[in-house]
């Protein structure tokens, strides 16, 4: 009996019940994953006690060596990994690390171009309810209507019209390969300092199986969960001259003490994600989203832009005459867990959407291949053909417990 079980019985039973989920359960969520025995060892660590404001080296309290030791490795070890010149790894999470990149460069009022929220972009890239499209003045580039790809045309068209201090690359519902190389020329013509956003294919770079920005990027941020399969939290790369702006904007100026627990246990992942099984992994990924991709397409279902590139695939839910909230639903009724997502040219509200997003990250995770993405794809046919049948739907939960649990959940069954 843990000490927990004890302690908080309430608390227990919850965090038991979520293992028993992650187990039991289809996670088809883009951006969840599962984190090793290992990270989650050290996320739950006694350095969670230790406050440590300011940097290796120059800290404002005392005590800090050995924490100082973790952040020092955690930013070689990521260093080693991208190839980037200076690594903040002290965020803690991907909108943080884009506010800390924003300030850095920008002055309140500034003009940033980014991709639009309802075709793949992020909150922080210029929605009027998030922090980016309150401190500063957005232009959005999107996708051409019938290609369902980034426009580039207009991507230069608007730098040239707006003259951005930023342009962001990178989304967080895109399903093509990023030319970042391209968005990079259009930033040098127009004066432009260029933030990649690599949140959701972090790992996949990491694993070789997606084009790196390191190249190109002046600043690059990414979460740490997600394809990285680390615990939550988010970094910051850059190149050697906007060092000490992005020191100074992560701390002091978005955040005080790091979470130096968390920061072990990214130190913990990228050592992971170093070994050569991680690349195999990435590839997998990236092999298993196709093909999933296709088996769905085959099925009848409409993939936005013909397929994927990468983990994820946006499904477009109109012709089957229902809304991505119903499907998300009536999919976890049965054990397949999603999230409804906008489509491009979406008619329905935010909240509702025409489709679904899809990733496979975390069924990579559980060593499951391209001829299991058939049976997922089954499964995802199965529940929404019966979406408004409860006894169906509890019929198909009860199979697909059988068949997730062939397939041990790292960091849960092996813990």
């Amino acid at each position: 009996m843990s000490v927990l079980s004890v302690q908080d019985p309430e608390v227990s039973k919850a965090i038991d019940a979520d293992e028993r989920r992650l187990v039991d359960e289809l996670v088809l969520i883009a951006s969840e994953n599962y984190a090793s025995t290992a990270v989650r060892e050290a996320t739950g660590s006694v350095m969670t006690n230790k406050y440590a404001e300011g940097y290796p080296g120059r800290r404002y309290y005392a005590g800090t060596e050995n924490v100082d030791r973790v952040e020092v490795l955690a930013q070689e070890r990521a260093k080693e990994i991208f190839g980037a010149d200076h690594v903040n790894v002290q965020p803690h999470s991907g909108s943080q690390a884009n506010m800390a990149a924003y300030f850095a460069i920008l002055e309140p009022g500034d003009v940033v171009l980014g991709m639009r929220l309802d075709q793949g972009g992020h909150l922080t890239h210029g929605s009027p309810v998030n922090f980016s499209g309150c401190f500063y003045n957005f232009a959005s580039y999107g996708v051409e209507r019938e290609t369902e790809v980034i426009n580039f045309d207009e991507v230069e068209s608007l730098a040239k019209e707006f003259k951005p201090k930023i342009i962001v690359c990178g989304a967080t519902a895109y399903p093509r390969t990023v030319d970042f190389e391209r968005f990079k020329d259009i930033a040098d013509d127009n004066g432009a300092v260029l933030v990649a956003d690599i949140a959701h294919i972090a790992g996949l770079i990491a694993g070789g199986a997606h084009p790196s920005p390191i190249e190109y990027a002046d600043i690059v941020t990414t979460t740490t969960h997600k394809t990285l399969r680390g615990p939550r939290g988010a970094m910051i790369m850059c190149k050697e001259e906007y060092r000490r702006k992005i020191d100074s904007a992560v701390f002091p100026r978005v955040q005080g003490g790091p979470m130096m627990h968390v920061i072990a246990a990214k130190a913990v992942a990228f050592k992971e994600a170093l070994q050569p099984e991680f690349k195999v992994y990435a590839r997998t990924v990236v092999e298993n989203a196709k093909a999933l991709s296709n088996a769905l397409s085959k099925r009848g279902l409409r993939i936005v832009s013909g397929g994927t590139d990468n983990h994820l695939m946006l499904v477009d839910l109109t012709p089957l005459g229902i809304t991505g909230k119903v499907a998300q639903g009536g999919l976890q009724e049965a054990g397949i867990i999603t999230n409804r997502n906008a489509i491009p040219f979406d008619k329905e509200k935010p909240m509702v959407t025409s489709g679904l997003r899809l990733g496979t990250p975390a069924l990579s995770s559980r060593d499951m291949g391209i001829h299991e993405m058939e049976t997922v794809a089954d499964f995802i046919m199965e529940g929404l053909s019966a979406i408004d049948d409860s006894a169906t739907l509890s019929n198909l939960r009860r199979r697909i417990g059988e068949f997730a649990r062939q397939y041990p959940a790292p960091g849960v069954t092996d813990a």
